[in-house]
């Protein structure tokens, strides 16, 4: 078998992310893992590598368009000169 087992401690080092973060993504069913005991949450070397895949995030193809209406674009506004030139069009 060539699987390993990893506490989430131990995984949030090898993925250098935060422990919490993953626990939560277990705990909400995003992540996948195992269950032992009581509840201990373990994952497993192919789990980590799923959650990598999970949270990887690609470039959009060259040229092409986010959306086709642009109403449904968020847009960021900073202060609240951003907002009266959103307001005035300018």
């Amino acid at each position: 078998m060539d699987l390993e087992f990893f506490e989430p401690s131990e995984a949030a080092a090898l993925m250098r992310c935060s422990e919490g973060w993953l626990r939560d993504g277990a705990a909400s069913g995003r992540f996948p893992h195992a269950c032992w005991g009581k509840g201990k949450i373990v994952f497993t070397s192919a789990h980590i590598a799923e959650i990598a895949r999970l949270s990887e995030v690609l470039p959009s193809p060259r040229g092409a368009s986010v959306t086709q209406n642009p109403k449904a674009v968020s847009t960021r506004l900073i202060g609240t000169r951003a907002r009266a030139k959103l307001k005035t069009g300018g």
